[in-house]
């Protein structure tokens, strides 16, 4: 009995085509649409999307102010360069010398914004850090062991949760005494439940994943199936969450340097006390308001535009 193989034939010289030129053969894969590692393919993925990339540019434009203020700044931020000028209701505006003008001391207002910027680049990266870090404790502990640690420890967080963040950070600050690593703490303790309830579900829907229940049937321990799998396929929701809560912690330090909790040294240029300086002059001088106020803006825009590209990318339901 013969076998008819003409219809498996490939291109000119037989045998199967790779690149499915033929008709009915599987369409070539692209190498971008290769497999490859997660972080790989999430990388791939901000870098063609232009939402990423402007949210990576606006945070790489606050870090480089921040971290080059001394050089950037023209001015000190503390000198009144221009005091002599000062009239009641008067400020010179901005100038070739003086691009945003200076306010009601005389003080370069450029140069405050820059310096600013160090400051809230600090009490954000603090305070997101410290709320990582607690967060992480309170939700590995809630994960890995459940029963009634799980039920304490949540239920202390939904406590938490349930008072306005605003109000439980000024009411931390106030209580610490005004001060900017008062501000940190209270900002940070607000996060904690935050991250501590997103790594305890992503810890759970882990918990009866097939490697975990591979790994306990071979008798590995819990502390190593705990800390060397769950943790480690947990953590991308929450490094998600950190990026997110850098831009909410910027505007919550703005907030309380607004209502005097930063501290008591007017000199120290802070974004949200630069705003409620120029309170008492918005009919003579709107734009000692406006400057800072586009600043928080833009440095808050930047995490929040990078942590959604981030989330999507690491979602796989967002994956084409």
């Amino acid at each position: 009995m013969s076998v008819n193989t003409a219809g498996l034939a490939g291109p000119a010289g037989g045998g199967f085509d790779p690149l499915g030129t033929t008709p009915g053969s599987p369409a070539p894969v692209k190498p971008e649409d290769a497999g490859g590692s997660v972080g790989r393919e999430a990388f791939r993925r901000l870098r063609r999307s232009p939402v990423a990339v402007l949210g990576a540019v606006l945070v790489l434009l606050f870090l480089f102010v921040a971290i080059f203020a001394p050089l950037l700044a023209p001015f000190s931020p503390n000198d009144p360069v221009l005091a002599g000028e000062i009239r009641p209701g008067i400020y010179p505006g901005p100038s070739a010398e003086h691009w945003f003008g200076v306010d009601r001391q005389g003080r370069d207002e450029l140069s405050r914004i820059i310096y600013g910027s160090r400051k809230s680049l600090l009490v954000g990266v603090v305070a997101t850090s410290i709320g990582f870090a607690g967060g992480m404790v309170v939700g590995l502990l809630a994960g890995a062991f459940g029963g009634w640690v799980d039920s304490a420890l949540m239920r202390v967080v939904d406590i938490l949760l349930s008072i306005p963040s605003l109000l439980l950070a000024i009411s931390i600050a106030a209580v610490l005494g005004q001060s900017l690593t008062s501000v940190m703490l209270a900002i940070a303790v607000v996060q904690i439940p935050v991250f501590a309830r997103l790594l305890r579900g992503s810890m759970l829907a882990q918990r009866e994943s097939d490697y975990v229940l591979a790994a306990r049937s071979l008798g590995v321990r819990n502390r190593k199936v705990v800390l060397g799998h769950m943790l480690p396929n947990s953590l991308s929701p929450v490094i998600v969450q950190a990026t997110l809560s850098l831009a909410t912690a910027l505007i919550a330090a703005a907030a309380l340097s607004f209502l005097g909790l930063s501290g008591t040294d007017p000199g120290v240029p802070e974004w949200g006390r630069m705003l409620a300086e120029a309170q008492q002059d918005l009919a003579a001088a709107p734009r000692l308001a406006f400057f800072p106020c586009i600043a928080i803006v833009i440095a808050a825009l930047g995490f929040t535009l990078l942590g959604e590209s981030l989330r999507e990318a690491l979602d796989p339901r967002f994956r084409r």
